[in-house]
C-alpha cells in the first residue's frame, strides 16, 4: 500500500572508515573555551582538515557496498527532498523517542539562500583548529550520501553511516506509526546525524538547513549562533515571492538569546531580520558594520585575504577559494566562530591568527568552481539560482583568464532557468545544454529552448547525455589553438556537478 501523500510542494534540501587516532597529549584548555561542556574532552592535534576523502567515492569492500546501497534504497522509498509537509512535528517525534540527542552539544545553526555549505565547511575548520570534535550537516552531497555527516572534517564512514541508520531504524518506524506521514528522506537523515554527533561525541554540530528555518527539519535545535547566508530569490513558490518573504521563513532558526551572524542582505530582508532578533532579545552582529572583508587580493590557487572580525583584524589569510563571495563566506565564518567563543559581546580578544590561517588555508568545497581536470581546463560549479549563478560568473571571470569559455549546463526543473542562462551569458562563447539522471533534471530540449532565446542558435548545442555533452565542450575547448587557453565550466545544479565529476574520475 502506498503511504498517503500531503501536497506536492517541495522542499531542496543534499576517511578513513574509523575516526583518526588521536594523538597527543590532553592539553589545558584556554579558560574562555570553557562553555563547550558537551561530548567527550578529548582534543585532537589540528593538522588542517582531511582534503583527500571531502567527496568520498564508493566503498571498497563489496559487503559495505551493498549495505549502503541497501540504506540507500530504503531511504529512497520515503518522500524525496522535493516533497514536504511544512513542519517539525515529525522530526521533533523522533528527537523525543530517540533521547533528545541534538541537545548534547551546542550548535552553530547556518541558513540562507546561497553560500551555506562553504561557510559550514569554513567554520568546521576553524572549530578544528582550536582542537574541538566537530559534527557537520550539509545537504544535498556532490557524490556520496555520506558527505552529509561529517566529523572532524570527514565525511562519516559508510560503516558508521549504515551502523546509524540501523540504530535509528527502530525509531523512525516508531514514529511512522504514529503519524499522518512517515519521516521523509530529509527528517530521517537529520536523525541519524544528531545521533551520531551526540555518540561520536562531538563539542559542537555545525548544522545547514535543508530549506527556510522555521519549519525545517533541523530547526529542533537551539542553536547559541544563527548564521543567515545572503538571501536572494529561490524556491519562490515555498518561501515566498521576495527577499522579504525568504527571510520571515529563514528567521525561524534565530532563537532566543542567540547571536545573530547576518551577511550582506538585501535591504527588506535585513529589516526582517533585524526585527525577529528584537523579538527574541539576539544580539545581531552585520557584515559591513561589525565585521568584514577589509582587503582581498586573487593568488595562485585562491585568495589572500585580511578580515575584520569581532575581535579585531586578521591579516595575510590565506584562502584556497575562488571568488568574493568565498571571501565574503570567509568573513562569515570567522564571526561565527568568533561569536560562539563569546568574542565581541562578552569579551574583547581576538582569536589566535596562526590557527585561523591554519583553518581557512585547508579549507576545500567540493563543486564550488573546483578545478577538475586541464588541458583543457575543466571547472566545476553547482550554481544553480541567478544569485549563485552571478557569483560563479564573476568568480571565474576574475580568477581564470581563458579565451573562451564553453559552458556545460542542466538544471533542475524547478529553477529559474532563464535568469542562471542570463547570468552566465556574458562568460560562455558557446554553451552545450544537457541533464542529469535524475527525474528533477529538466529536459534538454526544454532548455535547449530557453538557452536559444539567450544566447542565439548559434551558441546552442544539445547533447541530453551529460558523458556526451562533456565530450562536446570538452571538443570545442580544444578546437582552438593548444596554448591559447579556452576553458569549460560545468554548473546549473549540484547533482550534475556530482555526476560530471564522477565521469572526470574524480570520485
Amino acid at each position: 500500500m502506498s503511504e498517503p501523500r500531503p501536497s506536492d510542494r517541495h522542499d531542496a534540501s543534499e576517511p578513513d572508515d574509523t575516526f583518526e587516532e588521536i594523538f597527543g597529549e590532553e592539553t589545558q584548555r584556554d579558560p574562555d573555551l570553557a562553555v563547550i561542556e558537551a561530548g567527550s574532552r578529548t582534543l585532537r592535534t589540528y593538522g588542517g582538515a582531511p582534503q583527500a576523502d571531502a567527496v568520498p567515492a564508493r566503498p571498497a569492500d563489496p559487503e559495505t557496498d551493498k549495505a549502503l546501497r541497501a540504506v540507500e534504497q530504503e531511504l529512497a522509498g520515503r518522500w524525496g527532498e522535493t516533497k514536504l509537509e511544512p513542519s517539525v512535528t515529525r522530526i521533533a517525534a523522533l528527537m523525543d523517542v530517540l533521547g533528545e540527542p541534538q541537545r548534547a552539544y551546542p550548535s552553530i545553526h547556518i541558513t540562507g539562500t546561497n553560500g551555506k555549505t562553504s561557510t559550514a565547511r569554513m567554520i568546521e575548520a576553524l572549530l578544528n583548529a582550536f582542537e574541538l570534535r566537530t559534527g557537520r550537516y550539509t545537504s544535498p552531497h556532490v557524490q556520496s550520501i555520506t558527505e552529509r555527516i561529517s566529523l572532524d572534517g570527514a565525511p562519516i564512514a559508510p560503516e558508521r553511516f549504515i551502523e546509524t541508520y540501523g540504530d535509528v531504524k527502530p525509531y523512525v518506524e516508531m514514529v511512522d506509526a504514529q503519524q499522518p506521514y512517515r519521516l521523509s528522506f530529509f527528517e530521517v537523515l537529520t536523525g541519524m546525524a544528531y545521533a551520531a554527533f551526540a555518540d561520536a561525541p562531538v563539542d559542537v554540530a555545525v548544522v545547514e538547513v535543508g530549506m527556510g528555518g522555521t519549519w525545517d527539519a533541523t530547526n529542533v535545535i537551539d542553536s547559541t549562533v544563527a548564521v543567515v547566508t545572503p538571501i536572494s530569490l529561490d524556491h519562490t513558490d515555498r518561501l515566498g515571492a521576495t527577499p522579504a518573504e525568504i527571510a520571515g521563513e529563514k528567521s525561524g532558526i534565530i532563537k532566543e538569546g542567540a547571536t545573530v551572524i547576518l551577511a550582506q542582505q538585501p535591504v527588506d530582508a535585513a529589516q526582517v531580520m533585524l526585527k525577529k532578533a528584537v523579538e527574541v532579545d539576539a544580539t545581531v552582529a552585520r557584515e559591513g558594520m561589525e565585521f568584514g572583508v577589509t582587503s582581498r587580493e586573487v593568488a595562485v590557487g585562491g585568495q589572500l585575504l585580511t578580515l575584520r572580525g569581532l575581535g579585531g583584524e586578521y591579516e595575510e589569510i590565506f584562502l584556497p577559494l575562488y571568488g568574493a563571495h568565498q571571501a565574503h563566506n570567509a568573513a562569515v565564518a570567522l564571526a561565527a566562530v568568533e561569536a560562539f567563543f563569546g568574542i565581541g559581546a562578552e569579551q574583547a580578544r581576538s582569536l589566535d591568527i596562526d590557527a585561523i590561517r591554519k583553518a581557512f588555508a585547508s579549507v576545500v568545497s567540493p563543486g564550488r568552481l573546483e578545478v577538475v581536470r586541464s588541458s583543457p581546463t575543466v571547472v566545476l560549479d553547482a550554481a544553480h539560482n541567478p544569485a549563485g549563478a552571478r557569483a560563479a560568473a564573476d568568480g571565474i571571470s576574475e580568477a581564470f583568464s581563458f579565451s573562451r569559455l564553453i559552458g556545460v549546463v542542466g538544471t533542475s526543473g524547478d529553477k529559474d532557468v532563464r535568469g542562471l542562462l542570463e547570468a552566465f551569458e556574458p562568460i560562455f562563447a558557446e554553451i552545450v545544454v544537457t541533464q542529469n539522471s535524475t527525474d528533477r533534471a529538466l529536459d534538454a530540449d526544454e532548455l535547449a529552448a530557453v538557452a536559444v532565446e539567450v544566447f542565439g542558435d548559434d551558441r546552442v548545442q544539445v547533447e541530453p547525455r551529460l558523458d556526451d555533452a562533456l565530450e562536446a565542450a570538452i571538443t570545442l575547448a580544444e578546437e582552438e589553438d593548444e596554448y591559447a587557453g579556452a576553458g569549460v565550466l560545468v554548473t546549473g545544479s549540484v547533482i550534475t556537478v556530482g555526476e560530471a565529476r564522477l565521469l572526470l574520475g574524480r570520485g
